[in-house]
C-alpha cells in the first residue's frame, strides 16, 4: 500500500475530528473521500502529509509509521494541491513550478525540462509560464499548481477540493487533462471533494465520511449501487 491509516482518530481542541478510520490507498488507484463540509475530509487528507498528527492510530507510508520517516521524506514523496492554488504572488508561474525542484536540489537543465514537460502536459504556454500568478485566470493557475504539486514526481498526490472554485467548463476541461497523466505522472491520488459527480469522474474508490466518520467505503461502482448506509444513500440520491 503507497499510504495507510489504522485504526486512526484525532482530536482537535479537545474535539474529536475523526474517529477509528481504517483506509488504505493503493498504488496505482485514484480514492475521493466525499462528505459535507466538517465531515473530516480534510483532517483525513492532512494526515498522509504530516501536517495532521493522530491522537490514536497510526499513519503508513508505504508500509513506514509516518514518524519513522523525515518530514523531507514524505513531503518530497507527496504532492499537494488546494482549492486556494497558495501560488507565491510575487514569482513567476514558471518559478512556482519550480520551486519544490529548487528547495530539492535539482539542477537548473533538470528543472527547466521538468517545468516544460508539466507545462506541456496541462496546456500551460510559455507566455504564460512567465506570467505572474494573478495574471492567469482561476482555471489556468489550478493547472499551474497542479503542476507545481507533481514536480518532483510523488508518489502520492492529494488534491483538496482542488477543482471546486472553477466554472463547470473550466472543471470540466482541468479533469480531461489530470485523468490524461493518469499512469504516468499520476500514480495514486487521493482527491477531496463534496461533488459526487467529480468523485465518480475522477476516482476508482469512494470513501464516505460523515461526522468524522467512515459510513461507506469500497469501490465506486459497488458504493453507487449499494450505499448500504442511509447517509450514503441520502448522498447519492440528492447528487446524482
Amino acid at each position: 500500500m503507497i499510504a495507510e491509516l489504522q485504526s486512526v482518530s484525532v482530536d482537535i481542541a479537545a474535539r474529536r475530528i475523526l474517529y477509528d478510520i481504517d483506509l488504505s490507498i493503493p498504488s496505482g488507484t485514484i480514492v475521493a473521500a466525499i462528505g459535507a463540509s466538517g465531515s473530516g475530509k480534510s483532517t483525513l487528507l492532512r494526515l498522509f502529509n504530516a501536517l495532521q498528527r493522530t491522537t490514536r492510530g497510526r499513519v503508513l507510508r508505504d508500509g513506514v509509521p509516518i514518524e519513522k520517516l523525515s518530514l523531507r521524506e514524505v513531503r518530497f514523496n507527496t504532492g499537494y494541491a488546494l482549492q486556494q492554488i497558495a501560488l507565491l504572488p510575487h514569482l513567476s508561474v514558471r518559478d512556482n513550478i519550480a520551486l519544490p525542484m529548487r528547495i530539492a536540489g535539482r539542477t537548473e537543465h533538470n528543472i527547466s525540462t521538468r517545468v516544460q514537460q508539466l507545462s506541456d502536459r496541462m496546456q500551460l504556454t510559455g507566455e504564460q509560464l512567465d506570467r505572474y500568478p494573478a495574471q492567469l485566470s482561476g482555471g489556468q493557475q489550478q493547472r499551474a499548481g497542479i503542476c507545481r504539486a507533481l514536480a518532483l514526481a510523488p508518489q502520492l498526490l492529494l488534491l483538496d477540493e482542488a477543482f471546486s472554485g472553477l466554472d463547470a467548463i473550466t472543471r470540466s476541461e482541468t479533469h480531461a487533462q489530470f485523468l490524461a497523466m493518469r499512469g504516468d505522472e499520476i500514480n495514486s491520488c487521493l482527491v477531496v471533494t463534496h461533488d459526487l459527480a467529480e468523485a465518480r469522474r475522477l476516482a476508482d474508490y469512494f470513501v464516505i465520511l460523515s461526522d468524522g466518520r467512515i459510513v461507506r467505503q469500497g469501490p465506486r461502482d459497488e458504493v453507487l449501487n449499494d450505499p448500504q448506509d442511509p447517509y450514503a444513500a441520502r448522498l447519492i440520491e440528492q447528487c446524482l
